[in-house]
């Protein structure tokens, strides 16, 4: 059961939110889940559900496709299993999956897509996963027994799981007058229980393979944008699973890298301030994200000077004056900053760590005929782990976190620090 891959998380769709949908529609489905890689930073554009306003699943499948065999062309193809460990459902059966390259391997007839050069040989190849990709993503429509390519999406349906309605109900949340009128939207949402229409009984059970678009949803005027399932009291499995991924930490090489920077290069008590400044709606908010963290720092006192503090912003340091994080960073008597950056050896470290240990690779059979797979390419590029570890170090502050309020990064570092990952992670993995 494959769905939209997941965008960078510096973007605006949430990293974990839809792989956790995913897990939890596999679950509920009782099917293989597909574990994609990471897209880039706006790759793939969804639109906007609460203007109706969103693009086809179907043409959402294709350029995913696309987009993915241009990653793996390139070397920069990143496995979210790679990057999010999920180990535990899978060595549990709580949950099964298959890479998505290994999947592709098998349904496209590819033996190895792994390594790519310009040569006549793997451009033929790329075509045929083209094709491939067409037929996979729903195109051609569905074919019996082979294919069922999920066509509803935000604009007409949300996604329930045994919640007591009626299954096909109108759902509280519909375009208004104004907009039906000004943008001619005639869409009608309805609440679908996804084991009944896509279970057991349905069109889609003969289907091997189950094909949704984008797993985006957010709660918004009191129900939710796609996927309304959040408790499952009838079904013990389903509501251990919705416990278990409540919080799916990061890989042990990317917990590690964390607390070896805050135990070697800040050695101190420390507050993290994470400062999404520049992306979307978060360039209209600096006084009230500064005021947040100017409050807290206020906080502290004067007891241990200086105050460490691990900023991590998208605002570049050259554009810090006159704001309030240049009045931070001048005033080296009473406040010491830290800071990561690509470039330094523990990120560089950790990137090859990650890609050595192939954890996207480890919970599926691979066939010795894929064995491509598994090689390194020497056109392969290093993972961009940059942001993940400085998550992974705010886990660790002791003085406090401050978060960019609405940021779906701050809400990752307040699950880490709810569930106390820096105090049980040791620096073995490194």
């Amino acid at each position: 059961m494959p769905h939209l891959p997941i965008p960078n998380p510096r973007g605006k769709v949430p990293l974990l939110s839809e792989f956790k949908n995913a897990i939890l529609l596999a679950g509920i489905l009782n099917r293989t889940l597909i574990v994609p890689p990471i897209l880039d930073h706006h790759a793939i554009a969804l639109g906007s559900c609460p203007k109706f306003r969103v693009s086809a699943p179907n043409d959402i499948r294709v350029a995913v496709w696309n987009h993915v065999l241009e990653l793996l062309r390139t070397g920069r193809y990143v496995s979210i299993a790679d990057i999010i460990d999920i180990s535990s459902l899978v060595s549990s059966s709580v949950v099964q999956a298959i890479d998505f390259r290994v999947f592709a391997s098998l349904w496209c007839g590819v033996k190895d897509f792994d390594c790519f050069n310009e040569s006549n040989e793997q451009l033929a190849l790329l075509d045929r996963l083209k094709q491939c990709g067409s037929l996979l993503s729903g195109l051609n429509g569905n074919v019996d027994k082979c294919i069922y390519a999920i066509g509803e999406d935000c604009r007409t349906t949300v996604w329930t799981y045994q919640n007591g309605d009626k299954d096909g109900v109108l759902d509280s949340f519909q375009p208004d007058e104004q907009l039906k009128r000004k943008k001619k939207v005639s869409f009608v949402r309805r609440r679908r229980d996804v084991y009944q229409t896509l279970g057991p009984g349905s069109a889609a059970e003969s289907a091997t393979l189950l094909a949704f678009g984008s797993l985006f949803t957010s709660p918004y005027r009191g129900s939710e944008l796609y996927i309304d399932i959040h408790e499952a009291p009838r079904d013990q499995r389903i509501q251990s699973l919705i416990g278990k991924i409540e919080f799916l930490p990061f890989v042990p090489e990317i917990m590690s890298a964390g607390k070896e920077f805050a135990d070697k290069n800040i050695n101190a008590p420390f507050l993290c301030a994470q400062l999404r400044l520049l992306d979307g709606q978060f360039k209209n908010h600096w006084k009230a994200t500064f005021l947040s963290l100017k409050q807290k720092v206020e906080s502290l006192g004067q007891s241990s000077l200086p105050i460490h503090i691990f900023m991590m912003t998208d605002l570049p340091e050259g554009n810090w004056t006159g704001s309030y994080l240049g009045d931070l960073a001048r005033d080296s008597h009473h406040f010491k900053l830290h800071f990561l950056r690509g470039e330094d050896e523990l990120v560089i470290k950790t990137a090859k760590k990650v890609v050595a240990a192939s954890h996207g690779l480890r919970f599926a059979f691979v066939p010795e005929s894929m064995g491509g797979l598994k090689k390194h390419c020497s056109s392969e590029r290093l993972p961009d782990v940059l942001l993940f570890i400085e998550e992974a170090v705010c886990s660790c502050a002791s003085l406090g976190f401050v978060g960019t309020v609405g940021s779906t990064i701050a809400e990752s570092v307040e699950l880490m620090r709810k569930f106390r990952t820096c105090a049980s992670q040791s620096l073995t993995a490194l």
